[in-house]
Protein backbone atom coordinates (compact mmCIF):
# COMPACT_ATOMS: atom_id res chain seq x y z
CA UNK A 1 0.00 0.00 0.00
CA UNK A 2 2.58 2.57 1.01
CA UNK A 3 5.47 0.98 -0.86
CA UNK A 4 7.12 3.44 -3.18
CA UNK A 5 5.30 6.47 -1.80
CA UNK A 6 8.25 7.22 0.46
CA UNK A 7 8.55 10.61 2.07
CA UNK A 8 4.89 11.58 1.58
CA UNK A 9 3.66 8.48 3.41
CA UNK A 10 6.30 9.06 6.09
CA UNK A 11 4.86 12.55 6.62
CA UNK A 12 1.31 11.15 6.87
CA UNK A 13 2.49 8.64 9.47
CA UNK A 14 4.40 11.33 11.37
CA UNK A 15 1.32 13.60 11.39
CA UNK A 16 -0.79 10.72 12.68
CA UNK A 17 1.78 9.75 15.31
CA UNK A 18 1.97 13.39 16.48
CA UNK A 19 -1.82 13.50 16.78
CA UNK A 20 -1.84 10.22 18.72
CA UNK A 21 0.83 11.42 21.15
CA UNK A 22 -0.20 15.07 21.54
CA UNK A 23 -4.00 14.73 21.48
CA UNK A 24 -5.10 11.16 22.18
CA UNK A 25 -2.39 10.39 24.74
CA UNK A 26 -1.52 13.96 25.75
CA UNK A 27 -5.13 14.81 26.62
CA UNK A 28 -5.80 11.27 27.88
CA UNK A 29 -8.71 10.88 25.42
CA UNK A 30 -8.01 7.15 25.42
CA UNK A 31 -6.46 5.85 28.65
CA UNK A 32 -5.42 2.67 26.84
CA UNK A 33 -3.42 4.28 24.02
CA UNK A 34 -0.20 5.09 25.85
CA UNK A 35 0.71 1.50 26.71
CA UNK A 36 0.49 0.25 23.10
CA UNK A 37 2.36 3.32 21.82
CA UNK A 38 5.29 2.96 24.20
CA UNK A 39 5.52 -0.75 23.38
CA UNK A 40 5.56 0.11 19.64
CA UNK A 41 2.45 -2.05 19.05
CA UNK A 42 0.64 0.52 16.87
CA UNK A 43 0.90 -0.15 13.12
CA UNK A 44 0.40 2.77 10.72
CA UNK A 45 -0.93 1.67 7.31
CA UNK A 46 -1.21 4.34 4.61
CA UNK A 47 -3.32 3.67 1.53
CA UNK A 48 -3.21 5.98 -1.47
CA UNK A 49 -6.38 4.55 -2.97
CA UNK A 50 -9.56 6.59 -3.19
CA UNK A 51 -12.19 4.22 -4.64
CA UNK A 52 -14.18 2.06 -2.24
CA UNK A 53 -13.23 -1.23 -3.89
CA UNK A 54 -9.51 -0.53 -3.72
CA UNK A 55 -9.78 0.83 -0.19
CA UNK A 56 -11.67 -2.29 0.90
CA UNK A 57 -9.01 -4.51 -0.70
CA UNK A 58 -6.32 -2.66 1.28
CA UNK A 59 -8.41 -2.87 4.45
CA UNK A 60 -8.84 -6.62 3.96
CA UNK A 61 -5.07 -6.96 3.70
CA UNK A 62 -4.57 -5.00 6.93
CA UNK A 63 -7.21 -7.01 8.82
CA UNK A 64 -5.53 -10.26 7.75
CA UNK A 65 -2.11 -8.89 8.71
CA UNK A 66 -3.41 -7.92 12.15
CA UNK A 67 -4.97 -11.36 12.61
CA UNK A 68 -1.70 -13.06 11.63
CA UNK A 69 0.29 -11.38 14.42
CA UNK A 70 0.19 -11.69 18.17
CA UNK A 71 -1.05 -8.62 20.03
CA UNK A 72 2.37 -8.31 21.68
CA UNK A 73 3.79 -7.61 18.23
CA UNK A 74 0.91 -5.58 16.75
CA UNK A 75 -1.96 -4.69 19.02
CA UNK A 76 -3.75 -2.23 16.79
CA UNK A 77 -3.67 -0.69 13.30
CA UNK A 78 -4.42 2.84 12.14
CA UNK A 79 -5.59 2.54 8.53
CA UNK A 80 -5.04 6.00 7.02
CA UNK A 81 -6.51 7.24 3.71
CA UNK A 82 -5.01 10.70 3.09
CA UNK A 83 -6.14 10.97 -0.54
CA UNK A 84 -9.72 9.75 -0.26
CA UNK A 85 -12.83 9.96 1.90
CA UNK A 86 -12.40 13.70 2.53
CA UNK A 87 -16.18 14.13 2.72
CA UNK A 88 -17.41 12.97 6.13
CA UNK A 89 -20.67 11.53 4.79
CA UNK A 90 -18.76 9.53 2.17
CA UNK A 91 -16.42 8.38 4.94
CA UNK A 92 -19.43 7.12 6.92
CA UNK A 93 -20.67 5.22 3.86
CA UNK A 94 -17.25 3.59 3.59
CA UNK A 95 -17.28 2.78 7.32
CA UNK A 96 -20.53 0.85 6.83
CA UNK A 97 -18.91 -1.16 4.03
CA UNK A 98 -15.80 -1.71 6.17
CA UNK A 99 -17.94 -3.16 8.95
CA UNK A 100 -19.71 -5.44 6.44
CA UNK A 101 -16.28 -6.61 5.25
CA UNK A 102 -15.24 -7.29 8.84
CA UNK A 103 -18.31 -9.47 9.31
CA UNK A 104 -17.91 -11.21 5.95
CA UNK A 105 -14.31 -12.08 6.80
CA UNK A 106 -15.42 -13.72 10.05
CA UNK A 107 -13.74 -11.10 12.24
CA UNK A 108 -16.86 -9.93 14.04
CA UNK A 109 -16.13 -10.37 17.74
CA UNK A 110 -12.40 -10.45 16.97
CA UNK A 111 -11.89 -6.87 15.79
CA UNK A 112 -13.76 -3.58 16.02
CA UNK A 113 -13.44 -0.58 13.75
CA UNK A 114 -13.44 2.91 15.25
CA UNK A 115 -13.76 5.93 12.97
CA UNK A 116 -11.65 9.09 13.03
CA UNK A 117 -11.82 11.96 10.55
CA UNK A 118 -10.63 15.58 10.18
CA UNK A 119 -14.29 16.69 9.92
CA UNK A 120 -15.76 14.23 12.41
CA UNK A 121 -19.15 15.32 13.68
CA UNK A 122 -21.27 13.63 16.31
CA UNK A 123 -24.90 13.24 15.24
CA UNK A 124 -26.18 15.61 17.94
CA UNK A 125 -23.41 18.23 17.58
CA UNK A 126 -22.96 21.25 15.35
CA UNK A 127 -20.06 21.09 12.87
CA UNK A 128 -18.02 23.63 14.87
CA UNK A 129 -18.57 22.02 18.30
CA UNK A 130 -15.22 21.55 20.01
CA UNK A 131 -16.37 18.16 21.33
CA UNK A 132 -16.15 16.77 17.78
CA UNK A 133 -12.36 17.05 18.13
CA UNK A 134 -12.26 13.94 20.33
CA UNK A 135 -12.60 11.98 17.08
CA UNK A 136 -10.79 14.36 14.72
CA UNK A 137 -7.60 12.96 13.24
CA UNK A 138 -5.30 14.55 10.64
CA UNK A 139 -6.58 12.24 7.87
CA UNK A 140 -9.55 9.89 7.36
CA UNK A 141 -8.60 6.93 9.55
CA UNK A 142 -10.07 3.60 10.59
CA UNK A 143 -8.76 2.30 13.89
CA UNK A 144 -8.65 -1.51 13.86
CA UNK A 145 -8.90 -2.73 17.44
CA UNK A 146 -8.67 -6.21 18.92
CA UNK A 147 -11.74 -7.12 21.00
CA UNK A 148 -9.50 -8.99 23.48
CA UNK A 149 -7.40 -5.87 24.01
CA UNK A 150 -10.53 -3.77 24.57
CA UNK A 151 -11.78 -6.30 27.14
CA UNK A 152 -8.44 -6.25 28.98
CA UNK A 153 -8.32 -2.46 28.94
CA UNK A 154 -11.88 -2.14 30.27
CA UNK A 155 -11.07 -4.50 33.14
CA UNK A 156 -8.03 -2.37 33.99
CA UNK A 157 -10.09 0.84 33.83
CA UNK A 158 -13.16 0.26 35.99
CA UNK A 159 -15.15 3.28 34.80
CA UNK A 160 -14.64 2.96 31.05
CA UNK A 161 -18.17 4.20 30.37
CA UNK A 162 -17.17 7.58 31.84
CA UNK A 163 -14.43 8.16 29.23
CA UNK A 164 -16.81 9.78 26.72
CA UNK A 165 -18.15 12.33 29.23
CA UNK A 166 -14.65 13.05 30.55
CA UNK A 167 -13.46 13.66 26.98
CA UNK A 168 -16.32 16.08 26.31
CA UNK A 169 -15.37 18.10 29.41
CA UNK A 170 -11.68 18.00 28.44
CA UNK A 171 -12.43 19.42 25.00
CA UNK A 172 -14.74 22.12 26.40
CA UNK A 173 -12.00 23.22 28.83
CA UNK A 174 -9.40 23.18 26.05
CA UNK A 175 -11.50 25.16 23.56
CA UNK A 176 -10.73 25.86 19.89
CA UNK A 177 -7.59 27.90 20.68
CA UNK A 178 -6.17 25.15 22.87
CA UNK A 179 -6.96 22.51 20.24
CA UNK A 180 -5.28 24.60 17.52
CA UNK A 181 -2.22 25.04 19.76
CA UNK A 182 -1.72 21.25 19.81
CA UNK A 183 -0.89 21.46 16.07
CA UNK A 184 -2.26 18.02 15.27
CA UNK A 185 -3.58 18.55 11.75
CA UNK A 186 -2.29 17.41 8.39
CA UNK A 187 0.98 18.96 7.28
CA UNK A 188 0.73 21.79 4.77
CA UNK A 189 1.27 20.55 1.22
CA UNK A 190 1.24 16.86 2.21
CA UNK A 191 -2.25 15.67 1.51
CA UNK A 192 -3.82 18.50 3.53
CA UNK A 193 -7.57 18.26 3.39
CA UNK A 194 -9.78 21.23 2.63
CA UNK A 195 -11.54 22.80 5.65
Amino acid sequence: MSAGAGAIDDAVIEDTRNWLRRAVIGLNLCPFAKSVDVKDQVHYAVTRHVGFNDLLADLKQELNALAALESTERDTTLFIAPDGLADFLEFNDFLAQANRLLSKMGYEGVFQIASLHPHYQFADASPDAITNCTNRSPYPTLHLLREDSIDRAVKAFPHAEAIFETNMRTMERLGPVGWAALDVGASTGRGKLPP
